[in-house]
Parts: structure tokens; sequence; C-alpha cells
């Protein structure tokens, strides 16, 4: 049956899990009676360009010898990672992951500065910030390295089956040059045929897009905020009323549709389904986070009573243990619930963010979410520093977060910590207490992310003047209307510079947590972390 809508999911973004965006729309439509499709289109083209004799054409007569060697070794890598034992050894899981790539590296494009791994893609040429960049990728004159996938496979299977209408959401950075290009293609190759644009990259742009010009847009329709109300919409014929955008946030669905997924094809030792039970974030007061300053959904809970219920209905449908929680921050309540639910979710592992909270506190509380099947929590401490993690809105206690951390070892949950460097007004005394508070409580961290802090554009922050300084390298503002963050200027000595050098210098010439850093899965980061936390 011809489809009203489909659904696109496009690269390049880590293929470890099927998309939850694709999958909650999917949903939605179904329920609403519309006929939908979904098409995870990011795990297609990394299968689709992993494939030996592609690669061998990418790659030309002469490869390096380590490209040479990876590519010979891609069928036993995919094999490997999609297996339980990838997370038994983790030498051999980076020594797979590595070869994969490498393989990927034999994707240059026309210019040979396109540069596409298993976490990232980076065009060279082209930004995906700048309306006139994404107007070439749209129009065809500048491809990407996906252009072959989109040109050869994924177009002719879209023509074949006829859809009413396409519908493209776009989520990461890493998302958007390719989503331009195919949009344009699905213009060209099917005039009539309605192209919608939509997913978390559009919404953080709603400000920027329209106070523009918008004929780079080969867009029929963008929406902002959630998609279901509006997919659904248009899918029934009904109108979303005039101009190019469109936005209604009423309907949100917690229960995904993940019929559309090969589970058992994603790079992942064991098949995990992202689920969430909310949407934007309740605590929505870091200075630092765009759903505080800009944010991409208004907040929408699901029953937190309930939720334990869905986890297992979906265990059960696809014949999945491992869940990723994808929400910003797992609400106390739905901890609660999951604590208290031990008997519907046994079998079941699941992990995700969640903010240092007075509740975890309670050693009896933290125990029963591991009975429950907590695996791994992901925290972010940002900072050692109390006067900091107050300008920074944080709400939290550097003294709570030292006894939630000893909680959490001793029940078993691995914790996976996050902090951060470089924000406005840090000074390296604040810098230090980070790299204390980290030092001490090593024995107690699973994993780090380190990173130095992009301020969101539209942030405000003591002492910091509205719309601060021009773009940090790259193209001047004017060049990148759509870019998200703005550069923190230095104070007192202390800036982005010194920050990476004390990052680099300070905190990882600790051997202890230069060991933590080192057991990150690599590429894949958090995203299979969670399967090494027996290493730790």
């Amino acid at each position: 049956m011809r489809p009203d809508v489909l659904l696109i999911h496009p690269p390049a973004a880590r293929a470890t899990e099927p998309p939850l965006g694709t999958a909650v729309l999917l949903s939605h439509l179904r329920r609403e009676g519309a006929t939908a499709e979904a098409i995870d289109a990011n795990l297609e083209a990394h299968l689709y360009m992993l494939d030996g004799d592609r690669l061998a054409d990418a790659a030309g007569p002469a490869p390096a010898t380590a490209l040479h060697r990876a590519m010979k070794n891609v069928p036993r890598a995919l094999s490997f990672l999609r297996s339980p034992e990838a997370g038994r050894s983790f030498p051999r899981y980076t020594a797979a992951a590595r070869h994969l790539n490498t393989a990927l590296s034999a994707y240059r494009g026309v210019t040979g500065r396109e540069r596409w791994t298993l976490g990232d893609y980076v065009h060279g040429e082209l930004s995906g910030f700048s309306s006139l960049d994404l107007s070439l990728a749209a129009s065809g004159k500048t491809g990407t390295v996906f252009s072959g996938y989109f040109g050869d496979a994924l177009l002719p299977f879209v023509e074949r089956m006829r859809p009413r209408g396409v519908a493209i959401s776009v989520n990461y950075r890493h998302q958007v040059l390719p989503a331009f290009e195919l949009a344009g293609l699905l213009r060209r190759r099917l005039p009539g045929v309605p192209v919608y644009g939509g997913g978390g990259m559009f919404t953080s742009w709603r400000r920027s897009l329209r106070g523009m010009e918008l004929a780079f847009l080969p867009f029929d329709r963008v929406g902002f905020g959630p998609g279901e109300s509006a997919l659904a919409a248009v899918a029934g014929g009904a109108s979303t009323g005039g101009g190019v955008f469109f936005e209604n946030g009423e309907g949100v669905e917690f229960l995904p549709d993940f019929g559309f997924a090969p589970l058992r094809e994603y790079l992942s030792p064991e098949p995990v389904l992202p689920v969430a039970a909310t949407r934007g974030c309740y605590w929505r007061r870091c200075r630092f986070c765009p759903e505080a300053v800009a944010p991409i959904h208004p907040y929408r809970a699901a029953d937190a009573g309930t939720f334990p219920a869905l986890l297992r209905e979906l265990s059960d449908r696809y014949g999945v243990r491992r869940f990723h929680l994808t929400d910003n921050a797992i609400p106390v309540a739905v901890l609660r619930s999951m604590a208290g639910r031990e008997s519907v979710l046994r079998g079941i592992s699941w992990h995700g963010f969640a903010r240092f909270e007075r509740e975890l506190l309670e050693p009896e509380f933290v125990s029963s979410l591991a009975a429950a099947g907590c695996s791994m929590l992901q925290l972010g401490l940002e900072s050692g520093s109390q006067p900091l993690l107050d300008r920074m809105g944080k709400g939290t206690r550097v003294a709570d977060a030292s006894a939630i951390l000893s909680n959490l070892s001793r029940a078993g949950i691995v914790a996976y910590v996050y902090a951060m460097l470089g924000a406005p007004g840090e000074t390296e005394t604040d810098a230090e207490r980070t790299r204390s508070f980290l030092a001490e409580h090593a024995g107690e961290i699973g994993f780090l992310n380190l990173s130095i802090l992009n301020l969101p554009r539209e942030a405000s922050w003591p002492g910091l003047a509205e719309g601060g300084v021009p773009s940090e390298g790259g193209f001047p503002d004017d060049d990148e209307p759509l870019r998200l963050y703005r550069r923190v200027p230095a104070s007192d000595g202390w800036g982005r510079a010194q920050a990476k050098r004390f990052l680099q210098k300070r905190i990882l010439g600790d051997p202890a947590l230069r060991a933590i850093a080192a057991r990150t899965p690599p590429w894949f980061g958090d995203s299979h972390a969670v399967f090494f936390r027996g290493t730790t």
C-alpha cells in the first residue's frame, strides 16, 4: 500500500540503536490511522558503504597498508561487534572498532576533505551552519560521501514505494549536510511529493530561521518541536496553517514502534532499544544547556507509574532486554517507580542520564534501583567547584555528588560522569577543584566524559554580554547564521586555550583519571560503555 508518510532517519550518526524519534513518530501516525513507513538510512548507509566491493572502489588501486588491512577485516569486525563476545574483551572490541573506523576513511569525497568515522562526519568544504553551503548541498552542486548510497540504493527504493509525503528528521549536526542533499534529491526525483523537515536541529534553529530568507531550504514545510500532531494532520489531509513552518506540541507519543528496524544489524554487542519517559527537561535551569535557553521540546512526561510496564511490553514484543533511557534527565518519580517494580523488570537492564538528586543519597533506594535493572547512570557533575555550579544554575551540591557516587558504587551501578571546563568566569582554582574531586572519586567513577564548554548562542550568563563575541574559528557569524554556539571570552588570563591545556596536562596527567578515560569505548563512547561495566 502506498504510504501517506515515509519517515527517514538520515546519516550520519552512531549506528548502535534504532532512532527513537522515528519510532515514536511512526507509532503515533499508525495509531492515528495513517499508513506510514520508516527507513533508518543511517544504518543502511553504514552497511551499504562497508560492503567490500564498494570499499575497494572508494580506496582505489593502492590503498595504504592500514586501510587495506582494515578492509579485509570488515566482515569479521562487523560480526564480532554484533556478538556478546565484544563486551567481554575490550582489546578485541577496540581492534574490531578500529578496523571499521579505518575502513570508513576510504570515503573522502570528491575533494578528499570529507571525514566520516563511526561517531562523526565532517565535510571539510561545507558548513552545516551556512545557508549558502546548505543550498549547494541541496541543489546537487556539491555532494557528500553519501551521494552514491542515496542515488543507487535509497532513492530507487523510495521511488518504488511512491509515498505521498516524506519526512526527514535531523537531530545531530553530523546529519545536516547529508539531510539537505537527500531532501534536494527527493524534490528533483519525486516532483509533487512534499518533503518535510523536522527534528532537534531545526527546532534549535527556530529563531534564526524565522528571520532568514528561506530560498536555501529544500523542504516544503519545516516543523518545530514534537512532530507527532503536525505530521498526523498533513498525513490526513488537514491544514496546518500557511507558511513554511508549522508547530504543534500537543501530541507526544511515548510508545515507540521499532518494527522498521533490523535490530540485530546495529553495531552493538546486544540489541538496545531507546525509550524515554519525558520530552524536554524537568530542571531547565542550567545556563549552559540548550534545553534551558532554547528548548527543543515543551516538557511532557509519560505516566511514571506505568513506565516499567512499558519497558516490559517492549522487551517481550522485540525480544530485547537492554534499554537506553534517552531522557535529558530521568525524573525522580520514574526512578521511584522503577525501584518499586523489580518483579516487572526482572531480566531487563536499563541506563540513562540522571541528575545528582537528593533521593540518590538514600543507599536503600539506590540498591533498589540496581535490583530493578539499573546498570549505569550518566551524571552531569560539570564542575567540582560549588561557586561555579551555583553560577551555572545546576542546583546540585558537590557534597551530595560525593555521597551519591559512593552509593552507586556500593550498589554496583556504574557512574558515567560528565565534567567540563571553560565556563564563563571559571578560574584555574575552579578547574583545580574539578580535578581534585575527580581524582578523589576515581575509584567510584566508571567512565568519564571530559569536554570544553560550548555555550549556546542564546544563553545568558552573569557578567557575559548578550550575544558574546564572534564565532571562534571557521566562519564569521554572517556566513554561519545557523551556528548554535558562541565563544566564551577569556577572563583574567583564563579561557578556552588554558582550559584545554589544563584538561590535557592536569586532569589527564593523573594516572587514575587517565586510566578511566582510556577505558571509554573508542568512537562509540556512552553508547557502548554499559557493555563494559564489569571491567571498571
